[in-house]
Order: structure tokens, then C-alpha cells, then sequence
């Protein structure tokens, strides 16, 4: 078991829902107020906070409140974990892949 499992779980649960991955796409694009999170949903804004804190917990966001403004950045890094993963999924299907397409040359020699 890798030893970042509690990182990984902790970050798919918080991707799980689809309006915390909206929230997500939309931080990858730059940093936002909670208020202007929270026009796209029709949902009241205690819950996108709920949403919010998930992520927050999760580390894949990070906000700051300036008087009663509160911005919310996504954490640099914070998906980081899944790439690992899933790098560490796919390379035992590539291996296999590349054997099949060694094996298939070596069987089928292109005729010219």
C-alpha cells in the first residue's frame, strides 16, 4: 500500500461529488470569492461552503478571507497524488501492451 493512501483517499472522496469537481475546474483557472463559486449552482451558500470545507479538508483548496471577502485558491501540488497513482496503475498495462506489440512484430513481419 503506498505510503500517501490517506492523501489519495482523502482526494478522491473530496472529487467524488460533481459540484466539488466544478468548483475544482473552475479554481484551475484562477482564484475566486465564494460568492462568485457559488453563481453557477442552485444551491444555497452554507452548502457550497460545505462543498468548500470538504476541499479544504481534503487539501486540494486553500481561502482566505480579507474583511467579509473570502477567496479561494486551489492548492498548488494538490492533485499531484492522483498522478502518482494513477502513473503507478497504468505502467503494469503499458508493460503488458508493449509485450503484445513486441510479440505481434515478431510474429507479423511487415512484408514490403
Amino acid at each position: 500500500m503506498p505510503k500517501y493512501q490517506d492523501e489519495l483517499d482523502a482526494v478522491l472522496r473530496a472529487l467524488a461529488d460533481p459540484t466539488r469537481r466544478a468548483v475544482v475546474e473552475r479554481l484551475a483557472k484562477s482564484p475566486a470569492v465564494v460568492s462568485d463559486l457559488a453563481a453557477p449552482f442552485s444551491m444555497a451558500l452554507p452548502s457550497l461552503m460545505q462543498h468548500l470545507r470538504v476541499l479544504e479538508d481534503a487539501g486540494v483548496v486553500t481561502s482566505e478571507k480579507h474583511g467579509r471577502v473570502r477567496t479561494v485558491s486551489l492548492r498548488p501540488g494538490a492533485l499531484d497524488v492522483l498522478h502518482l497513482w494513477l502513473d503507478e496503475q497504468r505502467t503494469p498495462a503499458e508493460r503488458q501492451a508493449d509485450r503484445i506489440g513486441i510479440h505481434l512484430t515478431r510474429t507479423n513481419p511487415k512484408e514490403d
